[in-house]
């Protein structure tokens, strides 16, 4: 993130992962988390230890290859899947990888969140939330994943947990929460009697206001300079304000 000073980085990424530690979203040393640098560097968790206990010194410089420049440890095992975002998609500065209960239990399961079912999550995420299909880590898993990574910035994988991707930390970890947040109410609503999704005639206005927001690899190249600073900006009111118009443009043009 080269308009980000390394220092700042490294202390974001080592607070986002403690966070997923504290949310209960991974265990043991499971998760990992990284960051493009400045001058085609990856700044990344090293491998075996508990996200309870990164700081910002203990984090690992890495070259685009996965080599380690400094730092102490190895990189994890599953550094592929977030080099393969990081070298596809210019927009992707962090990639993060956890086994947040409710999400990693459909993975397990083998099914899909698939399309989100609020609008705002939408915006947020894209048109669905599919799941990878189970492979070992490595050359397979990149193989898997291949398909996914141009047009999606959160995935379920099978047997293997959740992975978002951001235009920073922050962004990053709230997909992550939000994927979350979404398989839980999927779970209540079919005990409750099943999920009455968003209509299928929302959903091309709402990806229309996420790429015009400078949200998701739709909006690549295609976003007037300035936009994405001012969303990252913006409040979630106005990111509401924003789904609700599209929402009732669509509704009028049903009357």
């Amino acid at each position: 993130m080269s308009n980000v000073g390394e220092g700042r980085l490294r202390e974001a990424l080592a607070a986002a992962s403690r966070r997923m530690w504290e949310r209960g979203w991974v265990a043991n040393h499971d998760g990992n988390a990284s960051a493009r640098m400045s001058r085609g560097r990856i700044l990344c968790t090293p491998t075996g230890v508990s996200k309870a206990d990164i700081t910002a010194d203990g984090l690992l410089v890495l070259d685009e290859s996965g080599k380690v420049l400094s730092g102490k440890g190895r990189p994890f095992s599953e550094l592929s899947l977030h080099l393969a975002f990081f070298h596809a998609r210019p927009d992707v500065e962090v990639v993060l990888h956890s086994h947040a209960p409710t999400a990693t239990g459909f993975g397990v399961a083998g099914r899909e969140l698939g399309r989100p079912p609020l609008p705002e999550a939408i915006v947020s995420l894209g048109a669905d939330v599919p799941t990878v299909p189970a492979a070992l880590p490595g050359n397979d898993a990149v193989q898997a994943l291949a398909p996914y990574v141009d047009d999606h910035d959160a995935l379920l994988l099978a047997g293997n947990g959740v992975l978002t991707v951001g235009a920073d930390v922050e962004q990053a970890y709230l997909r992550m929460e939000l994927v979350e947040h979404l398989c839980r109410i999927v779970l209540v609503a079919e005990q409750a009697g099943g999920v009455k999704g968003v209509p299928d005639a929302f959903v091309a206005p709402l990806l229309a206001a996420r790429t015009k927001a400078g949200l998701g690899a739709g909006a690549r190249g295609r976003v007037e300079p300035g936009v994405v600073e001012r969303v990252k900006a913006q409040r979630a009111p106005d990111l509401e304000r924003v789904v609700r118009e599209e929402i009732t443009r669509v509704l009028r043009g049903r009357d």
